[in-house]
C-alpha cells in the first residue's frame, strides 16, 4: 500500500528559525515542557558542566505528570531559559545534537495532527518568523496538495448520520476541502465568508444529531453549489453592523489577556497602539471609542487589507489546520459528541480579537501601517492566547454570556463597514526576512 501523503505541509516544512537574529525568543515568556523520553536521555548524560546545568534547571512535575510534560524548564529571574548560549542558542541543541531536544522545543512552531493517517502540519503564529512566512506569502496554499486526501474520504458510504454515530468524523477531509474554499472565496467579503462558514457549521451539527435527514456529501454539495451561486448574497446584507457591540467584546477579551497571561512588552506595545487608535483616554465612552474604532476601519484598516486580501486568509486558513477545525483540537474521536457552531465562536471570538486590535494600530499608525506592524500585531497577541490554557473556555463563556455565541451576536463580531469593492486589487506584499526595527507606539496604556 503506498504511504498516505502529508496534507498542507509545504509551507510549515519551508520554515526555518532565525535564531538569534529572531525579535521575540521562543525561549522566553511562558513554560516550557520536557517529555518523558527526553528527561530520561538528560539523566544518562555523563556528568559535565552541560548535565549540572539541566539538571538545575529543570524540574519534575509532581503532580499531575504525563508523558509530554514530565517536566518543565524553571526559568532565570529574567524569565528566560537557563539553557540558552550568551548569542540565544540552545546549549543541548548546542553540544548534544537536535536529537536531544524535548519534543516541544524540536517542533516548535510547527502544530502537528494526524487525522486517518494522514498528517496535517500548520504554524504557531506565536513564533515572529512563522507569522511572516504565514501572513505575508501570497500564495500560500497554491502550492499545496489540498485534494491529495480525496482518494481516502470517497469510499465513505453517503448515508444520513444518526446521533453518536461516527460518520461525520469519516467525512473530515472533504469537509476541511469545503472550509479552506470557502475562506479563499472572494466573491463574497470576508466577514461573509466567515459568517457562511457559522451556517456551514450548524447544519453539519443538525445532521450529526439527526435532526437535518441529510446525507454530508449531498449536504456538502448542496452548499457548496449555493456559494457558488452567489444566492446568499442579498440574505446577509440584513445582518447587523454594530461597531459598539463589536468593540466591547473585543476590549473584554483584551482585558482577559492582560489580566491572566504573563504579559509580555511586545504585547504591550499592541495594546497601546490599539489604545491610541481608538482614543481611549480618561472618562472615554464606549460611543466615542466605537467613532474612533469605525473610523481606524474605514480610513486605515479595510484600504490596507483591500490591496493584501491573502494576509487575513492566511491568518484564517492556518488557524483552521492549527485547530483541527471545525472538529477541535484536543483529540477529538470519531465517536466523541461534536460541536462545530461551538469550535466556529471560538474561532470568530478569536479572529475578532485579532482584528480589533489591528483596527486600533491602524488607527494609530494611519497612512504608515503596514505589513511589519501586522506581523508584529499578530505574533505578540498570538502569544498570549495560544498559549494561554483557559483562553478557549474562558472567550466563550465571554460570548455566552453577552448573548453573543448566537448567529446575530457572531455576526455583529465579523462585520464592519462593507469594502468599496469586491474585488481588490492584486496582493503585492512578499515575505521579507526578519524586521530590524520595529514602529514604537506610546510608552503607557491609556
Amino acid at each position: 500500500m503506498p504511504q498516505k501523503p502529508q496534507l498542507c505541509v509545504a509551507y510549515a516544512e519551508s520554515f526555518r528559525c532565525i535564531g538569534s537574529a529572531c525579535e521575540d525568543t521562543c525561549c522566553q515568556g511562558w513554560a516550557v515542557p520536557i517529555d518523558q523520553a527526553a528527561y530520561e536521555k538528560y539523566q544518562k548524560l555523563p556528568a559535565n558542566p552541560l548535565r549540572t546545568l539541566i539538571d538545575a534547571s529543570i524540574l519534575r512535575v509532581l503532580e499531575g505528570a504525563k508523558p509530554a510534560c514530565y517536566a518543565k524548564i524553571q526559568m532565570n529571574s529574567a524569565n528566560r531559559c537557563p539553557l540558552l548560549t550568551p548569542n540565544l542558542l540552545c546549549h543541548i541543541q548546542a553540544e548534544l545534537g537536535e536529537e536531544f531536544l524535548s519534543h516541544s522545543c524540536a517542533t516548535y512552531p510547527r502544530i502537528i495532527h494526524s487525522i486517518g493517517g494522514i498528517q496535517e502540519i500548520a504554524l504557531s503564529l506565536s513564533c515572529p518568523e512563522a507569522a511572516r512566512l504565514v501572513l505575508l506569502t501570497p500564495d500560500l496554499h497554491a502550492r499545496e496538495p489540498l485534494e491529495s486526501a480525496a482518494q481516502f474520504d470517497d469510499s465513505v458510504a453517503a448515508a444520513p448520520a444518526t446521533e453518536g454515530s461516527p460518520l461525520l468524523f469519516s467525512w473530515f477531509w472533504p469537509i476541511r476541502r469545503v472550509v479552506l474554499a470557502l475562506i479563499g472565496n472572494r466573491a463574497y467579503p470576508l466577514w461573509q465568508r466567515l459568517f457562511l462558514l457559522g451556517v456551514f457549521c450548524r447544519r453539519l451539527d443538525s445532521i450529526s444529531r439527526g435532526e437535518l435527514a441529510r446525507s454530508v456529501p449531498g449536504f456538502l454539495g448542496d452548499f457548496q453549489a449555493a456559494v457558488t451561486s452567489g444566492a446568499l448574497l442579498t440574505a446577509m446584507e440584513a445582518l447587523p453592523l454594530d461597531c459598539a457591540a463589536q468593540l466591547e467584546v473585543v476590549l473584554r477579551l483584551a482585558g482577559m489577556l492582560l489580566h491572566r497571561s504573563n504579559v509580555r512588552p511586545r504585547f504591550v506595545e499592541c495594546m497601546q497602539a490599539f489604545t491610541a487608535g481608538i482614543g481611549n483616554s480618561p472618562g472615554v465612552t464606549l460611543e466615542s471609542l466605537a467613532g474612533r474604532y469605525a473610523q481606524a476601519h474605514d480610513r486605515y484598516f479595510e484600504p490596507f487589507f483591500a490591496r493584501h486580501p491573502h494576509i487575513l486568509e492566511n491568518y484564517l486558513a492556518n488557524a483552521i489546520l492549527r485547530c483541527r477545525f471545525p472538529f477541535g483540537r484536543e483529540g477529538v474521536q470519531a465517536d466523541e459528541p461534536l460541536s462545530m457552531a461551538r469550535e466556529y465562536a471560538l474561532l470568530t471570538a478569536q479572529f475578532a480579537l485579532l482584528k480589533g486590535f489591528l483596527i486600533g494600530v491602524a488607527g494609530f499608525h494611519r497612512e504608515s501601517f503596514s505589513a511589519e506592524h501586522v506581523v508584529h500585531t499578530v505574533q505578540a497577541t498570538s502569544k498570549h492566547f495560544e498559549h494561554h490554557p483557559e483562553f478557549l473556555d474562558l472567550a466563550y463563556q465571554l460570548l455566552k454570556e453577552s448573548r453573543m455565541d448566537g448567529a446575530r451576536g457572531l455576526a455583529i463580531l465579523l462585520r464592519n463597514a462593507e469594502p468599496k469593492s469586491l474585488k481588490p486589487s492584486p496582493p503585492e506584499i512578499h515575505a521579507p526576512g526578519p524586521q530590524a526595527q520595529h514602529a514604537h507606539p506610546p510608552s503607557a496604556v491609556t
